[in-house]
């Protein structure tokens, strides 16, 4: 009888543990916060994060983002205007890039790079990283105007619960995402934020870069098979069901599972791995981009993944979603009514349903998977909605931040 009275099933015990830590990760910042400010009280130092006070700011927290922010180097680079790079990524590409303006910075990774940002002195700080002032990562007081520059064509409200609140500005892709911001502003009393459609970074990148690959000589069709993670996601919740029926095609098929597999589900993709290893006609592709499998691929099978837009965009060819039933509870998308976000909706108009009752027909299923005008007709209309300032993107983001500036 008091066993039963103190079960705790497994999502409240999981969700009472996420906030115990989140507690205590609170508490070990603001004491090291607080120190380091002593620390710097009593040396005699200024309280920043190199001691020096800037002007214009721009933070990398991971690889994945150089192409991101190139753009916006390029152009500060291009107008002769100095800016510090701040980045948690060792090897990144910037340290490489001989810029005369741009001054890179290797400030560690996760609390350590946190602690320095906390002491940040800056007019304007450009950043993708999401969470301002909710955990780790404080609002410096020294730091005049945090700016969030969106990496994906997505919705504003596709991050984790208050992602965006503290920012007193996003650079968005394209300006259909103002109205989900204004009413999570509205309906939990925030500021409102300046939004403003700069365009998308790293797709003006990868649009330069895909169209100088060449055409594979002796092409042989490919299916291109990108998924999201988790319990949702079709590589997870079908694995060999779909892989059976798509290697026994004869096609070639390229599976590209999403960085975050590789952390959370590597029992699930070493178990696939080994299970295919000699099959010569499936490739698995982990390299950072994703470019050169979108360029081969005749069509792609993918469920709720952000790729699908890179794919649909750049490519301007089929897709197919198993349509998986996302949890938005942990997304600020949860706290808007009314339907559910526009990069889910968005597929089913330009995308093509692929059933699991499909699965044993699919060499069928692909071949009658017509491109029709009206399909295609939807695909550039997502991507106009989507993706503005095509070419321009780095120049507009440049352009904020120095009137921003001034």
């Amino acid at each position: 009888m008091i066993l039963n009275f103190l079960y705790i099933d497994p999502g409240t015990g999981s969700m009472l543990f996420s906030i115990l830590i989140g507690a205590l990760a609170t508490v070990y910042f603001l004491a090291r916060a607080l120190w380091l400010k002593l620390k710097f009280l009593f040396t005699g130092k200024k309280g920043t994060a190199d001691n020096v006070a800037h002007k214009y700011v721009i933070y990398n927290e991971d690889k994945r983002y150089w192409n991101v922010f190139k753009p916006v180097l390029d152009a500060f680079e291009n107008h002769q205007t100095e800016v510090a790079y701040f980045t948690s990524y060792k090897e990144d590409p910037v340290f490489k890039c001989n810029y005369k303006f741009v001054s890179p910075q290797y400030i560690g990774e996760g609390n350590t790079a946190f602690a320095k940002l906390n002491l940040l002195s800056a007019d304007v700080l450009v950043a993708t990283t999401p969470g301002l002032n909710v955990y780790q990562w404080k609002r410096s007081k020294n730091v005049k105007h945090y700016a969030h520059l969106e990496h994906s064509v997505g919705d504003a409200t596709m991050y984790r619960m208050f992602g965006l609140d503290y920012f007193d500005s996003v650079l968005v892709t394209g300006m259909y995402k103002e109205a989900d911001v204004r009413y999570l502003e509205e309906h939990r009393n925030i500021s409102k934020k300046e939004i403003v459609s700069v365009g998308c970074t790293y797709l003006d990148v990868y649009k330069e870069r895909i169209e100088k690959i060449p055409a594979e000589e002796n092409h042989k069709f490919t299916v291109l098979l990108s998924p999201s993670w988790g319990p949702s996601a079709i590589l997870s919740r079908y694995g060999e069901k779909l892989l059976d029926p798509l290697l026994a095609t004869g096609w070639n098929v390229i599976v590209r599972p999403h960085p975050q597999s590789k952390i959370s589900e590597k029992e699930m993709l070493d178990r696939l791995t080994a299970k295919y290893s000699d099959k010569t006609n499936l490739i698995w592709d982990y390299e950072s981009d994703n470019i050169y499998s979108m360029k081969k691929a005749d069509i792609m099978i993918s469920d709720f993944s952000g790729i699908i837009y890179d794919y649909t965009f750049l490519c301007d060819k089929p897709v197919m979603y198993v349509n998986g039933d996302m949890d938005l509870r942990m997304y600020d998308a949860w706290y808007v009514p009314g339907q559910k976000p526009w990069q889910v909706n968005a597929v089913k108009k330009f995308g093509i349903e692929l059933n699991e009752s499909q699965f044993a027909n699919i060499k069928e299923v692909i071949e009658n998977a017509s491109d029709s005008k009206e399909l295609a007709d939807l695909r550039h209309a997502a991507k106009n909605e989507a993706w503005e300032h095509i070419g321009t993107a780095g120049e507009n983001v440049y352009k904020f931040m120095t009137e921003k500036g001034n």
